[in-house]
């Protein structure tokens, strides 16, 4: 466990990235990397990639780069991936369905252990190999399912609600793809993921270049 401090939310963010990029290497059978190297791959500055990594410890030796299966590696304990968090999503229309079936969320670690609906057109369905069961069945199933992480696909309306039960079933995480900022209790950790939100910011800076 890292000693407890205050991390840069924007840091942890591109620690993904960097886990992503060091993987695409290793695929390649590419041993050692850069910080150069991966500021060309990546647009980040050096100084910002090596910036970053000392937040969390001493990585690489000066002069000749990381070790590129050695720095994933570190960077997969980090962020958690070893623990293969088992998520459940809720709410499978086209949002919820693209991610149930989006490879990317196993090639992290994660687990979609369980997809949950209302519709009783949907429930008993199969998605990727995923069943598809009946929401108002989600705590008792969560408990058997080991469900780590909720991810919340329904709309507005519902978001709160879900979380609610969520929070009841003693969901540790929640990743909210709603635009609702959701009460939880302390222990519940959201992250949100508001597709309004990126859509208006690529819309601004769209903007500032045509005009």
């Amino acid at each position: 466990m890292l000693e407890e401090k205050n991390f840069s939310p924007a840091t942890i963010e591109r620690l993904p990235v960097y886990y992503r990029a060091l993987q695409k290497l290793e695929d390649k059978k590419i041993t050692e990397v850069s910080s150069i190297e991966l500021s060309k791959m990546l647009g980040f500055k050096p100084e910002k990639i090596r910036k970053d990594l000392t937040e969390f410890g001493n990585f690489g030796i000066k002069g000749l780069g990381f070790k590129v299966s050695e720095l994933k590696n570190k960077i997969s304990n980090i962020l958690g991936l070893q623990n293969n968090f088992r998520l459940a999503i809720i709410g499978v229309g086209k949002l919820g369905t693209a991610l149930a079936n989006y490879e990317k969320i196993s090639d992290l670690g994660f687990v979609v252990a369980a997809l949950f609906d209302t519709d009783k057109e949907h429930i008993g369905e199969e998605i990727n190999g995923v069943r598809v069961y009946d929401f108002d069945k989600f705590i008792s199933i969560s408990h058997r399912k080991l469900i780590d992480i909720g991810v919340i696909t329904v709309p507005d309306s519902e978001a709160q609600k879900v979380a609610d039960v969520l929070a009841e079933a003693e969901v540790h995480g929640i990743w909210n793809f709603t635009s609702v900022k959701l009460k939880v209790p302390y222990f519940v950790t959201v992250v949100n993921e508001d597709l309004t939100v990126g859509l208006g910011t690529l819309s601004f800076y769209l903007n500032q270049n045509w005009n």
